[in-house]
């Protein structure tokens, strides 16, 4: 157990944030904490929507935006604090599902037909060009919220 607080040091755990998906967050960095704590790691919780960005080590298990957008990530690269998985602008492109469809049709990879929705769609033009059935998800929130 000693071996591990000196090979990690202290590791935030972030999770909770402000998004629509801060209650998925809270059970996903909940079980993070605890597995880093079993395995003898100096894991401490993290919620940025009630503390500053502080710690030395962030584990990011934030959901949805301000979360995998980029955004945590890019803050704490300006802070310099280490942090889990991907950077800013990979996690930027992946939360923005239309524009990691325009990248991956420009590199010639195959993509299921889409259009973009807003407030002014014509809902028949997209069922004409796409048909039935159809699953919309929002182009820049994680899960299916």
């Amino acid at each position: 157990m000693e071996e591990q607080i000196k090979k990690f040091g202290k590791v935030a755990v972030m999770f909770g944030g402000k998004s629509a998906e801060r209650e998925v967050s809270l059970k996903s960095g909940a079980a993070v904490l605890a597995a880093l704590q079993r395995s003898g790691v100096d894991a401490h919780a993290f919620d940025p929507a009630t503390r500053g960005l502080h710690e030395q080590r962030v584990f990011i298990a934030l959901h949805g935006r301000f979360g995998e957008d980029g955004t945590v990530q890019g803050a704490l690269e300006l802070m310099g604090i280490p942090y889990t998985g991907s950077g800013v602008m990979g996690s930027a492109l992946a939360m923005d599902k239309f524009r990691t469809k325009l990248v991956w049709q420009a590199m010639n990879l195959p993509v299921p037909d889409f259009v973009l929705l807003t407030a002014g769609s014509d809902w028949k033009a997209v069922v004409q060009k796409l048909g039935l059935p159809l699953f919309v998800k929002p182009a820049n929130e994680g899960s299916s919220v």
